[in-house]
């Protein structure tokens, strides 16, 4: 039996926020202590979550002490959009987020083809990037 949780795709959008419904899962699996260690190492403070926060302007203990108390999604969003203005950097991180791996950066491009092959994915061309490689990986993306 698989005891991962997945937690939503990195393309989901909440608030106009990529990724920000795979953050608040993430945050809500963790305070039920039922975040897989796969997930631990980069929770809030490295990779997407702590760009994601960065990008919003926001502190990483303060945004999860926020979701804490929280039941619905709706509540998050609403008070992401009444505390959240920050439209040029929302957009910079949306579009950096679908592209992460794609640059022409050798070292990360390398990167991405370890995980690949680390997972057994490396026959897949159509994975260019980290978020493809996220949900093939969770099992979103077809298999071709």
């Amino acid at each position: 039996m698989n005891d991962v949780i997945h937690p939503r795709s990195a393309r989901e959008m909440m608030s106009g926020w990529l990724y920000l419904p795979r953050f608040v899962d993430k945050i809500r699996l963790s305070l039920a202590g039922r975040l897989h260690s796969d997930y631990q190492q980069n929770f809030a403070t490295r990779g997407f979550d702590a760009q994601w926060l960065k990008a919003a302007g926001l502190e990483s203990e303060a945004f999860i002490e926020f979701v804490r108390p929280t039941i619905t999604d709706g509540q998050v969003a609403d008070w992401v959009r009444a505390h959240v203005h920050r439209p040029a950097e929302q957009a910079a991180f949306n579009q950096w987020i679908l592209n992460y791996g794609s640059e022409e950066d050798p070292e990360l491009r390398a990167r991405l083809a370890l995980r690949k092959e680390q997972s057994g994915l490396a026959h897949r061309t159509d994975i260019t990037t980290f978020v493809d490689y996220i949900d093939a990986d969770e099992g979103r993306l077809a298999l071709v």
